[in-house]
């Protein structure tokens, strides 16, 4: 009897046993604390949002042309190459493509880079920023970054668990017609500084903002890093998009700041091939081995047939320069065009667009414009935000909040305002104009 009782408990054991192991599993936490909080991005959102509704897209930051004919040609050269061209190139960049970059960059800094030591290519401006974050902040340590700043720097900081530590550029004076309005406070800035300070974080031409930081701006900031011995890494993906006689100065030539510089660059931004995603970073080779081993750790390797297209590009770029053959020259003066028309549209329906002196978006203020949200947001979003998916859903043009671009203690102070993006087919910034008279004029 007793061992017909041990049998039977064995044959029922099992199913208790799995619901207590369920249990033990669903109570351990399963995923790394270091995601918390940072699951929210606002690409995926809108992008999913102007899809949905079929709507003009003037949100996503890329052309909706083709690059360059040399590219082009450069790529379907690689891919019809050698077997080479199909299989694992250098780790850490394509040889081709790291000695362009190095001659390139050489006269623009007005320091010898090494390609082998001081270049790292990465799969887009994304991974560079990652490999920079996480090979060279540490727990603990603060990071200020300037505001408006693209949305991945707050999180990826948080991810290797640094402190993020804002200050915003700010408008001066009443009225704000143009993105120079836009100032940091030097005071601010300084304040900011303490004894847990790792580094700076810059994004200039400015990311939604157009702001291109004149000489004095990027001294200023030098000689607080060069002050407190701190980092800074400075995105400059848009670095060739400049108007109105502004000129892109890289805060790695002045004096003092080659060992201190990380300089993000992009070839999709500058070859409007955003898809390709080839990006890069340009430092001190002390600083730059470091982003090798996250980089060999990571996705090890980037595409070989587009960093030789991309090589290709730049040698190319290296013998026009200067002239009008130049697609660095070729494209902002493309782009100043669709600047201006997207200027007027704005300003013909009542909203005041404020000019960029660099980059290809352009903010507008909507603080006077009255809006019936029908109750398809929730009260406690921004008001940008809530535009936003309003405009995408009833009148089918799709924008990006500005808010998003700021931290949670500043982005109320700056939810008036939308970004629209201008690298974009004449046809297509003709279709956005069409939405918004007809909205201006209440059909």
């Amino acid at each position: 009897m007793r061992l017909i009782r041990k049998l039977a408990a064995n044959v029922l054991s099992p199913c208790s046993s799995i619901i207590n192991i369920h249990k033990i599993i669903m109570s351990r936490q399963l995923h790394s604390r270091r995601t918390d909080g940072v699951d929210k991005n606002v690409w995926v959102e809108f992008t999913q949002l102007a899809a949905d509704y079929k709507a003009v897209n003037l949100g996503q930051g890329f052309p909706d042309f083709s690059p360059p004919k040399f590219v082009q040609e450069a790529f379907c050269e690689a891919v019809s190459g050698g077997p080479q061209m199909h299989q694992y190139t250098r780790a850490f960049g394509h040889p081709a493509l790291v000695k362009s970059l190095a001659k390139f960059f050489s006269r623009i800094v007005g320091h010898e880079i090494d390609p082998l030591e001081d270049i790292l290519v990465t799969v887009g401006a994304y991974q560079a920023l990652f490999c920079a974050f996480q090979a060279l902040i540490d727990e603990g340590d603060e990071v200020i970054i300037v505001e408006p700043f693209f949305d991945c720097y707050q999180p990826m900081v948080k991810m290797v668990g640094g402190k993020a530590v804002y200050v915003p550029l700010r408008p001066k004076g009443s009225s704000v017609l143009f993105s120079a309005d836009w100032v940091l406070s030097a005071d601010e800035l300084a304040s900011k500084f303490t004894p847990r300070t790792k580094a700076v974080v810059i994004n200039t031409p400015n990311n939604p903002l157009g702001k291109v930081y004149k000489t004095e701006e990027l001294q200023m900031i030098a000689d607080l890093c060069i002050k407190h011995d701190v980092l800074c890494i400075s995105d400059e993906v848009y670095e060739w998009l400049t108007y109105d006689g502004n000129k892109h100065v890289k805060i790695a030539s002045l004096p003092g700041m080659w060992e201190r510089t990380v300089t993000i660059g992009s070839a999709g931004k500058t070859f409007s091939a955003t898809g390709w995603k080839v990006g890069f970073v340009i430092s001190s080779g002390n600083l730059i081995k470091h982003m090798k081993t996250i980089h060999q750790n990571c996705v090890y390797h980037c595409a070989t047939a587009a960093q030789e297209a991309v090589a290709r590009g730049f040698e190319r770029e290296y013998e026009v320069f200067g002239t009008p053959e130049s697609y660095f020259q070729q494209l902002p003066a493309m782009l100043h065009q669709k600047r201006k028309k997207l200027a007027a549209c704005l300003e013909s329906v009542g909203l005041q667009p404020i000019m960029p002196e660099g980059g290809y978006f352009m903010i507008t203020d909507i603080s006077s414009v009255k809006v019936d949200f029908n109750d398809q947001s929730t009260d406690d979003e921004p008001r940008d935000f809530r535009f936003v998916k309003w405009l995408t859903k009833e009148k089918g043009l799709a924008t990006i909040p500005v808010s998003a671009f700021y931290s949670p203690e500043h982005s109320k102070e700056f939810d008036k305002y939308i970004r629209f993006c201008f690298v974009k087919e004449d046809s297509t910034l003709d279709a956005a104009e069409d939405i918004l008279r007809k909205w201006s004029q209440g059909k």
